[in-house]
């Protein structure tokens, strides 16, 4: 019996890695890597979507620069484990407000990838790293 919980256990810790990386290496390559490679034109249209709703025009280039990094930079830490947590936090408000702009815009038929990044994003953040990690390799976490 101890050896087929233990085999369930291994199972799930592998069935979140699976989530994690892929979760980090689809939203980097889709939808991360061109943005925080661009120009500060980008990152200030990126942004605007955000600074509409606060009405503070001048945060517009580094709010864009935030969603850039959040979907690229910190999808990567989440894909590796490191800093997932913090990572994890920062992709899930960048997916909260592009989710309420594309419903906003769209209605809720188009922003379903939007809600569906959010909602893995809120997973990874309540779970942490899980044990197949950088974080848990150099920081000895158990999350």
């Amino acid at each position: 019996m101890s050896n087929n919980f233990s085999r369930i256990l291994t199972l799930s810790n592998l069935n979140f890695l699976l989530l994690r990386f892929s979760t980090g290496a689809l939203m980097c390559y889709y939808h991360g890597w061109n943005k925080i490679t661009s120009d500060r034109s980008r990152w200030e249209r990126l942004g605007n979507a955000m600074t509409d709703f606060i009405g503070l025009d001048f945060l517009s280039i580094p709010l864009g620069f935030m969603a850039s990094f959040s979907e690229s930079i910190a999808s990567l830490l989440i894909m590796v484990g490191l800093f997932t947590r913090p990572s994890a936090l920062l992709l899930a408000i960048t997916m909260l407000v592009a989710s309420a702009k594309n419903i906003s815009g769209k209605g809720i038929d188009g922003s379903e990838l939007s809600l569906i990044y959010l909602l893995l994003s809120i997973i990874i953040l309540i779970n942490g790293a899980g044990r197949f990690s950088l974080d848990r390799l150099l920081f000895n976490k158990r999350s």
